[in-house]
């Protein structure tokens, strides 16, 4: 009986790997198809990437331009290129575009082609051009060398020691070129592409309390400078409350009775992309506003559960009833801003 139950138990230990073991051989084979795919860049040293780059930069344009990477990158192309005659880097009229830069055209950006153009199909094409995005061989420096060649002005003049540059985020992660329109510069799209690194920020506009940028009406870009910071967390404006009181106006000021946290930090008592007690706050009013006020000479108990028989807080649910101008106040008695 013994060897009957332990064969028994082989034979289902066998039954049961065998979908374990077909998924794991699934697995390693969509692995070395992807590798085959992507080429030899994966297995590539630093050394061996500059040694390709130099070899690009030496190497001579092809005489046709874009018509000659139009014969593969057509539309039925893994990697097709019709869509830039679409956009403002397409059109050859425009002497400060990349078609019109001595008929380079696509080579302006991903630098000569001829070595790209003789490899075959079947070989492994890592390294003969400049590619760009963030699965790729190339460099994320010399990917954004090639954008900044041109695009050096108005907000990318900050880029320089900016945190996405520290970062080595390459300009093609967040930007699509051979698109008839960037959808990081559309309103509505623009909050998916940053929430493929800002996963946090996602996650807190799922909170009951937030910026309608879910809803379409608000894009990270308003609040944030991607391209460079004048202060901290990439605001567009040196401080939180400077970016804040840009929309909320009413909250800028100046009063005549100031209130110490509202007149220095906004993030203070609020978090700018979600929370789940009402108006962005960090906390309830109570247990908010007793972080710093004390109870001492105050009619009402701490809203911890020992006083809540006696609390006024049982009754008006918070301080901002009867403290209501907690921005600040212009009133001759609004010292304690109650009016």
């Amino acid at each position: 009986m013994k060897s009957r139950a332990a064969w028994f138990a082989m034979i289902l230990g066998v039954v049961l790997s065998a979908p374990l073991q077909a998924a794991e051989k699934d697995d390693a084979a969509k692995k070395d198809d992807a590798a085959k795919k992507n080429g030899s860049w994966l297995q590539m040293s630093l050394e061996e990437k500059e040694t390709a780059l130099s070899g690009i930069r030496e190497a001579k344009y092809s005489k046709d331009g874009a018509d000659t990477c139009v014969s593969c990158h057509d539309a039925e192309n893994e990697y097709p290129i019709f869509p830039i005659f679409m956009t403002k880097h397409g059109v050859k009229a425009d002497a400060r575009g990349p078609f019109a830069q001595a008929n380079k055209q696509c080579e302006s950006c991903h630098g000569a082609g001829t070595k790209h153009i003789k490899a075959k199909k079947s070989e492994k094409r890592g390294g003969s051009i400049i590619n760009f995005g963030r699965n790729t061989w190339t460099p994320v420096k010399d990917q954004n060398e090639k954008c900044l060649t041109c695009h050096q002005t108005h907000q990318r003049i900050e880029w320089k020691g900016s945190s996405h540059e520290f970062g080595e985020v390459a300009c093609a992660s967040c930007h699509k070129v051979h698109v008839a329109k960037d959808p990081v510069l559309d309103r509505r799209d623009q909050p998916k592409v940053c929430f493929g690194c800002h996963a946090k920020e996602q996650a807190k506009f799922q909170q009951t309390s937030h910026h309608p940028v879910p809803e379409g009406q608000m894009s990270c870009s308003e609040c944030h400078n991607v391209h460079g910071e004048k202060g901290t967390g990439a605001l567009v404006k040196a401080s939180s409350r400077e970016k804040c009181a840009s929309c909320h106006a009413e909250k800028r000021g100046p009063f005549l009775w100031e209130h110490a946290p509202a007149a220095e930090d906004c993030n203070l008592c609020h978090t700018p992309h979600g929370s789940n007690q009402a108006a962005l706050l960090k906390k309830r009013p109570p247990q908010l506003c007793q972080q710093c006020h004390s109870r001492s000479g105050h009619s009402s108990g701490r809203y911890d559960g020992s006083t809540l028989a006696d609390s006024v807080f049982l009754g008006v649910k918070g301080c901002t009833n009867c403290h209501s101008q907690i921005h600040g106040s212009n009133h001759p008695s609004g010292v304690i801003p109650l009016r």
